[in-house]
């Protein structure tokens, strides 16, 4: 019982491939995390696996058990109720036929014995908090996160020997995590997992690795496999160190060897005419000694270009930066001074209040505080009331004079779609930098000139963070508050780590609102505002 993947391929329509050449196995009992930068394709060999894409080249053979899948993405599947979504309303509405008196063999046949499914999938949904959810319930009125429980539901109704699962913790708060985290190290049976929930591919044993022209398999979780990578990336540092050694080396000999070839033919020639040798034999002579220095030539810019050839390899093999030099000026509040506070607050969209107890708090000038609580406990609408986008319909809120604050939300809205990079850029040099100056900080920032004409709106959701922190690098205006919504949602690690180490270095004060324990860990959180 294996999932095996034979030198799969899988180009787009537009010709450009994806990826090549990718073999893998999961065995029974293997639990994997598959990892890789945005746009590498982990979604879509997922797909290839589950059938649901054809590959270009390759095969894939699965278990004749089958298989369970948790997609990332559900808007397939808004047309359909729970039940259709779980692929049991078939077997229930069979139940009942039987039930009430049909004894047709195709109702047998279609339940195929399993006579307590009606009661395994309300067992399954409750225990994943939609107990209120009738299984006709339409899948287009549930959120994002109630979308990614009902096929969590589906692992214990299903019971399947292999599953997997594509960002399962998306969407997720902290207390369906935990339950999440306890499944999987209890699960007996295979998964193979994507995620950038750190916490989750630490308790896998093994991390795979999806690069565009194989999969690499690290024998450990995911703090085992970035020691490799540290180790690995330190290797081709080295490796780069020697071969540009090499390379100045080699052009310091050629260099060196052809003004020695030059200053003996000069030489030779004068000795030659001392001689008194014909201009014919001369000639000769000369030409002899160009075809000479030609060969002599030719040899080092051979070995040149072979040095320079390995050198463009390894620089492409060596793994991009994950930490960005940002240098946020620190804010000029003093440490201390509130910057909001709230006495007695509440709202609500409806007649009904969102808080039970209304909410006191207050905000001062470099704290790190976090947001909490589940799902639909008004995270997002305290941070309008917090930067005066709503105000309270009980109670008061008051915010310091002139307080200036960031607020970077899940779609980093502060990008202009309608613009390119460089003119997103431009909008924010309102210094102005000098244009080198701003090209430069593009640079850092990862945008080199050939994706500068880029339309935002092609850009993934780390491109999209990295373009914001540029552009406040830009403005170089630090403000007092900055404020996170979900900051790590869909984007892969590297650029987790990227905004980890940016919010790290700046001193100012941070509000956010994340799931994600060991960012919030890894940002310095010391307080929070519990709903």
């Amino acid at each position: 019982m294996s999932i095996v993947i034979q030198r799969i391929s899988y180009v787009h329509a537009d010709k450009e491939c994806l990826f090549s050449n990718i073999s893998l196995s999961v065995n029974k009992g293997d639990k994997m995390g598959l990892v890789g930068k945005n746009g590498s394709g982990k979604s879509t060999l997922m797909q290839i696996i589950t059938g649901k894409l054809t590959p270009s080249s390759g095969t894939v053979s699965l278990p004749a058990s089958g298989i369970y899948y948790v997609p990332q993405h559900f808007g397939q599947y808004d047309h359909l109720n729970i039940a259709q979504a779980l692929e049991v309303e078939d077997k229930i509405n069979a139940l009942h036929t039987i039930l009430n008196g049909q004894v047709d063999e195709q109702y047998f046949s279609i339940l195929n014995e399993d006579w307590n499914i009606e009661e395994r999938t309300q067992a399954a949904l409750s225990f994943w908090g939609l107990q209120d959810f009738p299984l006709t319930h339409p899948m287009h009125l549930l959120s994002g996160g109630e979308k990614t429980k009902v096929f969590l539901a589906g692992m214990k109704i299903h019971e399947e020997a292999f599953i997997l699962l594509d960002e399962p913790t998306n969407h997720l708060d902290y207390s369906y995590r935990e339950k999440l985290y306890d499944f999987i190290q209890s699960f007996r049976g295979s998964l193979l997992i994507i995620s950038h929930d750190r916490t989750l591919l630490n308790l896998l044993p093994v991390t795979c690795e999806l690069q565009r022209n194989g999969i690499s398999v690290y024998g450990g979780n995911y703090d085992f496999y970035k020691e490799q990578k540290t180790i690995e990336s330190q290797t081709i540092q080295l490796q780069l160190e020697e071969k540009e050694k090499q390379l100045r080396l080699a052009k310091k000999i050629a260099r060196e060897t052809l003004e020695r070839q030059q200053k003996h033919d000069v030489r030779g020639e004068k000795q030659n005419q001392k001689k008194g040798v014909s201009r014919i034999a001369m000639g000769n002579l000369k030409s002899k000694a160009e075809v000479s220095t030609a060969k002599l030539k030719g040899i080092h810019v051979d070995k040149t270009e072979t040095i320079q050839e390995e050198l463009r390899k390894l620089r492409s093999s060596a793994p991009p930066p994950s930490t960005l030099k940002t240098d946020f000026n620190s804010s000029s509040l003093h440490k201390g001074k509130i910057l909001v506070s709230a006495q007695k607050i509440n709202f609500g969209y409806s007649d009904e209040k969102l808080w039970k107890e209304p909410l006191d708090f207050e905000i001062r000038s470099g704290e790190r505080l976090a947001i909490q609580g589940n799902n639909g406990s008004g995270k997002t609408t305290l941070l309008k009331l917090i930067t005066g986008k709503l105000e309270p319909q009980e109670g008061l809120i008051s915010r310091a004079d002139n307080l200036s604050y960031v607020y970077m939300d899940q779609e980093y809205s502060i990008i202009r779609n309608d613009r390119t990079i460089l003119e997103q850029a431009e909008a924010f040099n309102r210094i102005p930098l000098p244009e080198h100056e701003l090209k430069t900080i593009l640079n850092r920032f990862l945008f080199p000139a050939d994706v500068w004409d880029k339309p935002c709106k092609k850009l993934s959701g780390g491109e999209k963070m990295r373009l914001a922190f540029c552009c406040l690098m830009i403005n170089n205006n630090t403000p007092d508050l900055f404020i996170l919504d979900e900051p790590t949602n869909n984007l892969d690690i590297q650029n987790i780590e990227i905004i980890t180490d940016t919010i790290k270095r700046y001193s100012g004060t941070v509000l956010v609102i994340s799931h994600d324990k060991r960012f919030m860990e890894d940002i310095g959180i010391n307080h929070s505002i519990s709903l």
